[in-house]
């Protein structure tokens, strides 16, 4: 395996440890079912936007945790750096910044052009 590419997936089971013990974290700890009883209902809704802000943040970490384990699967069966519209090698610059993509930059910047022009 190819050094960098070696670093890049120590990177990305870093990353991935570092999210599920945060993930952990929040379930034993950040996120309790049950209704905490405020006297205020300033802080009760403030309370519960902190409850559904977390909830969005962890729905975001989850969909990485998703594009990690894909990544990683991609090293492993030597797929990894390849453009998945293209077929070209994404270089090894853009997989140090985002390890996750599968599209080099030519084809990611061609498909915000189209998502632009749908808007």
């Amino acid at each position: 395996m190819d050094r960098n590419i070696g670093d890049i997936k120590k990177k990305l089971e870093e990353q991935r440890a570092e999210l599920l013990a945060e993930a952990g974290e929040t379930i034993s700890g950040g996120l309790k079912p049950e209704k905490e009883n405020y006297a205020d209902l300033g802080d009760q809704a403030s309370a519960e936007s902190d409850r559904n802000l977390l909830l969005r943040l962890r729905g975001r970490e989850q969909r990485l945790l998703k594009k990690i384990d894909e990544a990683i699967k991609r090293i492993e069966d030597g797929t990894f750096g390849i453009c998945e519209s293209c077929g070209e090698k994404i270089s090894v610059k853009r997989l140090q910044a985002r390890p996750v993509t599968t599209l080099c930059i030519d084809c990611k910047t061609a498909q915000e052009e189209e998502e632009k022009l749908r808007k």
